[in-house]
């Protein structure tokens, strides 16, 4: 899992780097080497505001929860579906929420436009919203940038936009089925339904009921995008990948 989701970071990693402007001297190689983001115009080019203090700490305290669910807490449960889904959260805690933020409080700290790749997703009001603008914005900003503006032309916004959530798809079936060697289509599925949501909200019927405001918005979007999580990291991942890794580093 490790080495085919690094495999597909430096191929992402290049495609921006291939795309990014001329020039930029260290910031280049801080890019490539040293943040997880992929919009490489803000790093080079781009000046930041110094973060507060009180973001760093929030950054630390979430690094720190997810340390303590990886290594701590998924021992208390018995049931290796629990333990593998505890260790996960821990893990987007650890690195997304945690130090990836961290990273991004450090860089922009010394003026470069590093913002985070996760912007409070539990604030999103909309399907869209939560996929667009605030969920793992790294690989967002590649999807939109050889996925949906090439298709946008062709298909419209919802042909686009249902062919990026496709696209995200097979990138986890590659590092999730494949590795667990089951559970293939899943995934895809999975970001078919967040496609077919995201369309659903933007329709007559969506925006009559208001699902792009508000509480309802908040609650379509938790429905579709939690509700049906199991597909996205399915019984065989947990099993056969989740929980032996978590066995070899010394959590269980």
């Amino acid at each position: 899992m490790w080495f085919l989701s690094g495999v597909l970071f430096a191929v992402c990693k290049g495609l921006a780097w291939h795309a990014a402007p001329d020039g930029g001297g260290w910031r280049r190689w801080a890019f490539l080497l040293a943040w997880p983001g992929m919009d490489a115009r803000a790093f080079l080019r781009g000046c930041a505001v110094p973060p507060k203090f009180g973001e760093g700490l929030a950054a630390l305290a979430k690094t720190l929860l997810g340390a303590g669910l990886y290594f701590g807490v998924a021992r208390c449960f018995d049931h290796p579906l629990a333990v593998g889904w505890v260790g996960m959260i821990g893990i987007i805690f650890l690195l997304h929420f945690g130090s990836f933020h961290l990273l991004s409080v450090f860089w922009r700290a010394v003026g470069v436009d590093a913002r985070p790749i996760m912007r409070w997703p539990v604030a999103a009001t909309s399907l869209g919203e939560f996929w667009g603008r605030r969920w793992n914005l790294a690989f967002n900003e590649l999807a939109e940038r050889f996925v949906f503006r090439p298709a946008v032309g062709k298909w419209g916004v919802t042909g686009a936009s249902l062919a990026a959530f496709l696209a995200s798809g097979v990138l986890h079936e590659l590092v999730i089925s494949l590795p667990a060697g089951a559970g293939w289509g899943l995934p895809t599925g999975y970001f078919f339904l967040q496609g077919c949501g995201a369309a659903f909200e933007r329709s007559r019927i969506g925006r009559r009921w208001g699902l792009r405001r508000g509480w309802r918005g908040r609650a379509f979007t938790l429905f579709v995008a939690a509700g049906p999580a199991f597909l996205l990291f399915h019984p065989p991942f947990v099993r056969h990948v989740i929980v032996p890794m978590m066995q070899a580093t010394g959590a269980l």
